[in-house]
């Protein structure tokens, strides 16, 4: 029997990737380059949640250089980081835009180090969007003494 349950269908990156290359350069610009143990990583805010559009969800990017290696080691490292981040694609930061650049390093880590690592990364991500993007909330001057 076919269970009609939601819950248990897996989430999909399709709708949170960056796909432009218009995008990556805006995001290496704008945003601020952060380094973990294997990989680096770029947080860019949105130009559209800025201004306060409600539709701007959060959207994430993998770039693998050539100098990590031939070509079927790298699309093996971005199957392994796509399926890390489809796995916890609800911690993605509202509003931003995350790229990820792993090192060579990343081929020889287990999946659940990888794993780890990549959530690393969204804490990470998430505590530096609510320092920067939230406004902080305005402090109640004490009145003057009369």
């Amino acid at each position: 029997m076919k269970s009609t349950s939601q819950t248990a269908r897996p989430q999909s990156l399709a709708a949170v990737r960056l796909r432009k290359h218009a995008d990556y350069q805006r995001a290496y610009a704008a945003g601020r380059k952060r380094q973990s143990a294997s990989i680096t990583w770029f947080l860019a805010p949105r130009s559209d949640f800025i201004a306060g559009q409600p539709s701007s969800s959060p959207r994430v990017g993998l770039t693998v250089g050539k100098v990590v290696g031939a070509a079927h080691e790298r699309n093996r490292i971005k199957r392994r980081m796509r399926e890390a981040l489809r796995r916890h694609v609800d911690m993605l930061p509202a509003g931003c835009d995350l790229i990820l650049h792993p090192r060579r390093r990343v081929l020889d880590l287990e999946f659940t180090q990888l794993e780890a690592e990549i959530l690393r990364i969204l804490e990470q991500a998430q505590a530096e969007t609510v320092r920067t993007v939230v406004p902080p909330q305005p402090r109640s001057s004490p009145s003057p003494a009369s």
